[in-house]
Parts: C-alpha cells; structure tokens; sequence
C-alpha cells in the first residue's frame, strides 16, 4: 500500500485557520488558493475540515469544495456538520470523494452503516478527534475538540471499524498545530486494533515525525500547520520517505521525470 501525504486545511467562515490544540485560530490563508498550491506542490489528497460545523448544525464548504475541485485534481475528503446521507451527498455533488465524520456518529452510530451503504465503505472516513487522559488512554471529543463524549477511543476505533467505514483519520487534539511530533502511542493502539487504512493527524513536521507514524501503523499523514508556514517541503518529504523504503506515489516534474 503506498503511502498518501495529505494536507488538512481547517475552515471558518471562509477562511483558512490554525491553532494549536484546535484552540486559539488564526487565519493562515485562502482555503481554495491553498489547496491549488499544494495539489501542485505534490500532495496526494486535500481534507477540509469546518472547525464549526457541527456547532452551528451545518456545513459551509459547498463554495470553497467547489471552487477547489476545479483546480485540484486529486481526492477530497470533507467533514463537519455532516448528520445524514442527505448532508454527505449535498457535498459529494459539488466535488467530495469521501466524507469524514465525527460529531454525528458518536451520537448516532448507525449513521456510519447508513453512509457506507449510500456512497461505498470506500468513501466514509471516521474521524476521531483523540485527547490523552492523565489516567491513560485516549477519550473521544467532539464539536472540534469542545465536548467529551466519555468513549474511549481504541474502543470507538475497533467499533466504528465494523459498522462500514473504509478509513479511520486519527486527530490528536494534544499535537494539532504543535510541530512537535505525532502521537504515535496513540496511532500504534488503534492500528493494532483495525484491520483499516489509518490517517494520523496532529504535530508532523519533518520526515522523522512522519516516519514514526509509519512505523507505527500509519498509512497517511495529514499535514497542516507545517505546510501552511512551509516548514515541510513536500518534495524534500517524498524523497526522503522513498529512501527509507516507503512506498509513495511518483510525480512528474516539468522535465517528465518522475521524483
């Protein structure tokens, strides 16, 4: 299986934000200019998330989903405020290849079975936003990291992983925006617990970070705040995961060479 880079661009209102922790947003850029630039840049897939979906009972990305559909030619994946089949086809009408889903499933989780019998298990992503506990362990939080759901995220992984969906995106709210490194005690656990194609999410900056979450079950790694202040270059990262034996797709330069 080759190994996906994706950027995770998190929406408010229009605009491109970012934190740290998913708390204290700033706005970094335009959504749909920064998903053109790294579709050219080499990023395999874009993933949007709107931080306040689910808070405001709605999803505002039709625009800008469109918008970069047009320019960027390769998977999106969309989440926030999606709450049934209805909401997920809406977005998947003007551009979305795979719907992430959080909030609602917690909540209501035959509402993964009922997407993945809509769309294909191909096209649903759980997306599990994952706080350490003092006492060991992960618990779920929903609404972008602002409410307990009191479930233990291991547990959630392996059961959500038998009601449809064909990826689990891992959101570590401790590492979001940090640049410090990736969870990867907390993507080892759920790994080792689903037989799914895993998304880790949350602190990578270099090729290191991301070849930790490799080797610790990782199947993708979504970048953010690395790739919005450029601290990671895409080609840099592709190059050294291929010399350390890593699959990952191969790009054509303006030379039809392939790096």
């Amino acid at each position: 299986m080759s190994i996906r880079l994706i950027a995770r661009l998190d929406i408010k209102s229009k605009h491109l934000i970012k934190g740290i922790q998913m708390e204290g947003w700033r706005i970094v850029g335009d959504p749909s200019a920064r998903a053109e630039k790294y579709y050219l840049d080499g990023i395999d897939e874009i993933l949007y998330i709107d931080v306040v979906a689910s808070l405001y009972q709605r999803n505002n990305l039709s625009e800008i989903l469109e918008e970069a559909a047009r320019h960027a030619f390769i998977p999106i994946t969309v989440g926030g405020g999606i709450t049934d089949v209805q909401s997920a086809k809406a977005l998947m009408d003007v551009g979305a290849d795979k719907i992430a889903v959080n909030t609602s499933a917690t909540r209501r989780p035959e509402l993964l079975t009922e997407l993945s019998v809509a769309f294909g298990s191909q096209a649903v992503v759980l997306n599990i936003e994952a706080k350490r506990l003092q006492s060991g362990g992960w618990t779920v939080m929903t609404d972008n990291g602002r409410n307990q759901t009191g479930l233990d995220a291991v547990e959630w992984a392996a059961r959500a992983s038998k009601l449809g969906v064909g990826e689990i995106l891992i959101s570590s709210i401790d590492q979001d925006g940090t640049k410090r490194g990736m969870d990867i005690d907390l993507i080892a656990s759920i790994s080792q617990e689903v037989d799914l194609p895993i998304i880790a999410s949350g602190g990578c900056a270099s090729s290191s970070h991301a070849l930790s979450a490799i080797d610790n079950g990782a199947n993708a790694i979504s970048i953010g705040a690395a790739l919005h202040t450029e601290r990671l270059c895409l080609k840099q990262l592709r190059s050294d995961l291929r010399a350390s034996g890593c699959q990952v797709r191969p790009l054509p330069n303006t030379a039809n060479q392939y790096v």
